[in-house]
């Protein structure tokens, strides 16, 4: 009789060993995929493997990201707003001396303290006018991909320079990069040491522009009238390609049972290079819903509940704790960011994400939004909200992708719970909800920093470096 209770512990205690195991954890960012831009949201879209781990895993449905490229970025891995970091007024351009705050630690650097290797292929946009700026100096073990916001996805150009990196070697890749990209994927997974936890950071250049797609992914929307439009889904089906072949490689090495999968786009999709976000309003580069409310789920290691859809809110700032959590690491203070895997992994919404900045920019110009702020259900844009202020279906031919921009007052208050498209404005209804949240808006306004520096500096000349993207020039 004792024996089978000391097995019985013994079971217990390696029951518990297991369940405590870090996961490894594969964060993966869609480049401006809109709202409506996978099979998930809508079925136009070919995206088998995307819909199969949203559907087993739990779809994010209130998940909330930055309305453009480098705030976002710095938001994931620092878990700090962009209004704290200089970064809300827009992306750091190629030639600007400019890049995400050097005095923060960085996610992947906090992995590491865990144990982890860490591991980033594709796009940083996170500034790169000086080596301590770059993936490998801010907590990466490698890196695989390009610095910069955009590039093509053949010759890996942008501007008059090619920008691609192995670590810190310049490289060009022969093949299409949403290929190249999982073919590395498949190589770090394959490499890894399965007793160490492994973080793969794997934002794509998928979806963003410049337009481009091989032809057999064109050809699967025949049916797609607009040009733009069907090579932008032929996009979206290349990228759902790669990641069935990541996870496929997860498998294949006995990891994918052990694995940690998150899913986001970084911003909304852009109306003029074809994203769409319908039935949310605007798009890429403002700060309506279309703009910032992503396509998300997470799967796999950890979910109590998978299966499910999680109505709870999660802003970008939330990851960089949030996975550090799901890591086995502790609570990190002094950052905008909150730990929502309690919450998440149990499958119960909580109030502790009730509030959050979607832009804070006093700036003479605010490209990507003025201000806005959501407290509950209630949602205040004040100001400028961006480019694209309208409703944008899917376009059937050319013609359709021409709309009209609505007019739009100075205030605009909307009850989300009940008009999550944002067509009723309460602003003159609400008066007391008005003046509470521009009182809070103005309590965030005590902590804006102000822009990093877009000025272009001619040292940043690829011509000075081989024809290449280069840092050590600020």
């Amino acid at each position: 009789m004792m024996d089978v209770f000391v097995y019985g512990l013994l079971l217990l205690s390696l029951s518990k060993c297991v369940e405590s195991k870090s996961p490894h954890i594969v964060f993966i960012v869609a480049d401006d995929l809109g709202w409506n831009d996978v099979g998930f949201h809508n079925p136009a879209i070919i995206s088998p493997n995307i819909n199969y781990l949203a559907k087993h895993g739990m779809i994010l449905n209130n998940s909330y990201v930055q309305p453009v490229c480098s705030p976002l970025r710095n938001a994931f891995l620092s878990g700090f707003y962009p209004f704290k970091s200089g970064l809300q007024n827009f992306v750091i351009l190629p030639q600007a001396p400019s890049c995400a705050p050097l005095n923060r630690t960085l996610l992947p650097q906090k992995l590491k303290e865990l144990g982890y290797a860490t591991h980033m292929i594709g796009k940083w946009h996170l500034g790169m006018c000086k080596w301590e700026c770059t993936p490998t100096y801010r907590g990466f073990d490698t890196f695989y991909g390009y610095y910069n916001g955009k590039e093509d996805y053949y010759n890996y150009t942008v501007l008059n320079g090619t920008d691609f990196r192995d670590n810190k070697e310049p490289i060009r890749p022969n093949e299409y990069s949403t290929y190249a990209y999982a073919r590395r994927a498949d190589k770090i997974i394959t490499q890894h040491n399965k007793s160490q936890p492994m973080f793969l950071y794997l934002p794509f250049q998928s979806v963003h522009q410049p337009i481009q797609v091989p032809e057999i992914y064109e050809n699967m929307y025949e049916d797609i009238k607009n040009d733009g439009r069907r090579k932008f889904s032929g996009m979206v089906t290349a990228l759902d390609d790669a990641i069935g072949n990541v996870t496929a490689s997860l498998k294949r090495n006995e990891m994918f049972e052990d694995t940690l999968i998150i899913f986001t786009s970084d911003n909304g999709g852009m109306p003029s290079y074809s994203g769409n976000n319908y039935p949310l309003r605007g798009g890429k580069a403002t700060i309506y819903e279309g703009g910032t409310r992503a396509s998300a789920f997470v799967y796999g290691l950890g979910l109590q509940k998978p299966n499910t859809v999680f109505d709870g809110m999660i802003h970008a700032v939330d990851w960089m704790p949030t996975i550090l959590s799901a890591a086995g690491g502790g609570q990190v203070s002094g950052i905008d960011g909150l730990n929502m895997w309690p919450s998440i992994s149990e499958g119960v919404p909580s109030s502790l994400r009730s509030e959050f900045i979607y832009n804070l920019d006093d700036s003479l110009v605010p490209i990507m939004g003025r201000a806005a702020i959501r407290m509950g259900d209630f949602k205040l844009i004040e100001g400028f909200a961006g480019t694209y202020n309208g409703w944008y279906p899917v376009p059937e031919n050319e013609e359709d992708a021409k709309i009209d921009e609505p007019k739009v007052d100075y205030y605009q208050l909307y009850n989300l719970r009940d008009d999550p498209n944002e067509r009723n404005n309460l602003h003159t209804k609400e008066h007391s909800m008005l003046k509470k949240m521009k009182e809070r808006l103005n309590e965030y306004r005590k902590y804006i920093v102000p822009p990093v520096t877009e000025k272009p500096d001619p040292a940043s000349n690829p011509n000075k470096y081989n024809g290449y993207w280069t840092p050590g020039w600020c």
